[in-house]
C-alpha cells in the first residue's frame, strides 16, 4: 500500500500490536481515519493515561493504579491462598469463572532456560517473601500448561513445599500447549476446582 507518511507510521505501529498483520493493520487505520475526531482522540487518551498510571501491585506485580491492586485491598477475599500465574492477563480469565476467591502472585513470565529466562528474572523472591510473612496454607500453580509453565511450576514446587505449604496445580480440562488467557469459563473454573496436589 502507498500511503501518506502519517498514515504508514500509523500502519507500522499497529503491525507491531499482538495479533495485527498488515490486513488487520489497515483495516483499524481506516476505522481510525473514518470515525469522527472526538473518538480518536479519546482512543489516544485512554491509551496514554493508561500508559500513566498504571503500574504493578507491590504485593502480587498484577497491574494497578494505587499501590496495592484491587484483589490485594479487598477484605474479601481469602489470604489463606494464593494462586500463582505467569502474567497480569491471565487473572481475568480466572476471575470470569468465580471458582477461585483468594489473591493471586504474577511471576512476570516462565521459566525458559532456552530464552535465557532463570528464577532470577521472575518474581520467585517475592513470592516466597509472601509465604514466609503471610498465614498462606496453599499455593495454587496456575502458570500455562505448556513446557514453561510445567517447568516452572515443578521448579516452584519444589521451592514451596518444604514450608509445610500445600501446593497445587490446576488439574485436566486445559489443553497442553494452550494459554490461560484464551480457555473457557467452564473448561478454566472446572480446572479451578479440580486441582490436584503436587
Amino acid at each position: 500500500m502507498n500511503a501518506a507518511p502519517s498514515i504508514q507510521k500509523l500502519l507500522d505501529e499497529l503491525e507491531r500490536l499482538p495479533g495485527v498483520g498488515p490486513k488487520s493493520a489497515q483495516r483499524i487505520a481506516y476505522w481510525i481515519l473514518n470515525t469522527d475526531k472526538a473518538t480518536a482522540m479519546r482512543l489516544s487518551e485512554a491509551i496514554a493515561e493508561v500508559k500513566e498510571t498504571v503500574h504493578f501491585c507491590s504485593r502480587c506485580f498484577n497491574y494497578a493504579e494505587d499501590d496495592l491492586c484491587e484483589i490485594c485491598a479487598s477484605a474479601k477475599r481469602d489470604r489463606g491462598i494464593i494462586c500463582v500465574v505467569s502474567e497480569p492477563r491471565d487473572i481475568p480469565p480466572i476471575e470470569r469463572t468465580a471458582a477461585f476467591s483468594g489473591t493471586y502472585h504474577v511471576l512476570g513470565g516462565a521459566l525458559s532456560p532456552m530464552e535465557g529466562i532463570g528464577p532470577d528474572d521472575l518474581h520467585i523472591a517475592p513470592l516466597l517473601s509472601r509465604l514466609a510473612s503471610e498465614e498462606v496454607g496453599e499455593v495454587l500453580l496456575a502458570t500455562n500448561p505448556n513446557v514453561e509453565g510445567e517447568t516452572t511450576a515443578t521448579y516452584l514446587a519444589r521451592l514451596i513445599k518444604p514450608m509445610g505449604i500445600k501446593v497445587t496445580r490446576l488439574a485436566s480440562g486445559l489443553p497442553v500447549g494452550g494459554d490461560l488467557e484464551f480457555a473457557d469459563e467452564v473448561t478454566l473454573g472446572r480446572a479451578i476446582e479440580s486441582r490436584r496436589t503436587l
